[in-house]
């Protein structure tokens, strides 16, 4: 399972029955309704299928725009409705042009946008995190910010979040409208945004502090085009550390929405001695799988500080917990998001795909990290409004603070 694509965005980021409904569709309409009759699921009960095709008939007859939906689009809503009907937003079932979309975002290939990781809250579409240097970043968008609208669009309670992100992505060069709430405030506010490439790499190194002398792991995402080539990059990263010879280390998680399981896992490991518990995950059936230090940690010993906000979702919370309840860091910041399920990515043969959630992940004291469940820093502050407009990071400058002693 550990080699398996996990859901980087969160987020957004199936369901295997979806298949058999695709081909029941097709099939079905082929021999008529009346031959389906009841459905039995496994004994025990039974669903009356055709109900479904006589609301597609109603449909199909009485609608007044007969050519409003494509006979496609039909099929992809009722699959979209079927998989919906779970109540999960991380298990999605995404078109072709949607697959083609989240496929490039998560390889780090550039697309172009505003740059911003969208999820849900309460059923509302909300900002998981801007992107450092995206036009979302320096058009004031937060993480938790709720979208109200996206041009003449209001959002409703339930919208899909890859069709949302369909309406806010366009060329560069565009404008588009977002109304936006931000996070402990009444009243929503018009915000402009200019559409541009967006490229992201999943990490920078550089050494900040008075004399140079603390090295800043700037993690923005745990994927790159291949677990193998993200574990390439972060070697580079350690051992550019290693040979530095500092021996303290800021690492920068704030706004990064996770990425591979197995890549939290394998940076984690060079902080860790060997043996020790770093994450679990729980399957469907409760059997759960430890993953430990295995390498005895090239970068052990060295003081860790590690920033996080309502942005640091999935694997960067596995990151951040399994560093914090293992002592070898201090956490600093705000509350996390609290996105503990991963997703397997199952491709159809039309170009679209499944996401399903296949697995919870637990913290090293087997607590499974949820929205309830989030990492709580050890050190809690909060960059204001104020303080992103003035260019203060107060985050930041405690770490540097910490570090420093």
């Amino acid at each position: 399972m550990r080699n398996e694509k996990r859901g980087a965005r969160i987020f957004g980021i199936l369901m295997l029955a979806v298949v058999t409904f695709c081909v029941g569709v097709i099939f079905g309409r082929n021999v008529s309704p009346e031959a389906l009759g009841s459905l039995d699921f496994g004994g025990t009960k039974e669903i009356e299928f055709s109900l479904f095709w006589d609301v597609w008939d109603l449909m199909e007859k009485k609608y007044v725009e007969d050519d409003a939906v494509s006979q496609e689009e039909k099929v992809y809503g009722a699959v979209k409705g079927l998989v919906n009907a779970y109540g999960d937003p991380a298990t999605v079932f995404l078109t072709p042009d949607e697959t083609e979309d989240f496929n490039a975002s998560n390889q780090g290939k550039y697309f172009e946008g505003i740059g911003a990781e969208l999820g849900y809250e309460d059923g509302n579409i909300i900002i998981v995190s801007p992107l450092e240097g995206s036009p979302a970043k320096k058009a004031g968008l937060k993480p938790r910010d709720y979208i109200l609208a996206v041009d003449d669009y209001k959002l409703q309670n339930g919208d899909n979040i890859y069709e949302i992100v369909q309406k806010i992505r366009g060329e560069a060069g565009t404008k588009v409208v977002l109304e936006i709430l931000h996070k402990g405030e009444i009243q929503s506010t018009m915000v402009e945004i200019v559409r541009s490439e967006i490229t992201v790499p999943s990490m920078e190194l550089s050494y900040v502090g008075e004399d140079e002398d603390i090295a800043l792991i700037d993690i923005t995402r745990f994927t790159e085009a291949s677990l193998n080539v993200w574990n390439i990059k972060w070697n580079q990263v350690v051992e550019d550390v290693v040979e530095s010879g500092v021996d303290r280390v800021l690492i920068d998680l704030r706004g990064n929405p996770g990425g591979y399981f197995d890549a939290a896992v394998y940076a984690a490991d060079d902080f860790l001695d060997s043996g020790v518990l770093i994450s679990q995950q729980s399957d469907g059936d409760g059997n759960i799988q430890n993953f430990e230090a295995e390498s005895g940690g090239a970068l052990l010993g060295k003081d860790i500080v590690i920033m996080v906000d309502e942005g640091s979702a999935s694997a960067s919370e596995i990151f951040a917990g399994a560093l914090q309840q293992n002592d070898a860091a201090i956490v600093i910041g705000t509350k996390t998001y609290g996105k503990g399920t991963a997703q397997s990515v199952f491709d159809l043969n039309d170009g679209s795909s499944i996401h399903i959630t296949i697995l919870k992940w637990l913290l090293p004291d087997g607590t499974w990290l949820n929205r309830e469940n989030s990492i709580t820093p050890d050190i809690q502050i909060e960059n204001s409004n104020e303080d992103f407009v003035e260019g203060v990071d107060k985050q930041y400058e405690k770490a540097l603070e910490l570090l420093s002693k």
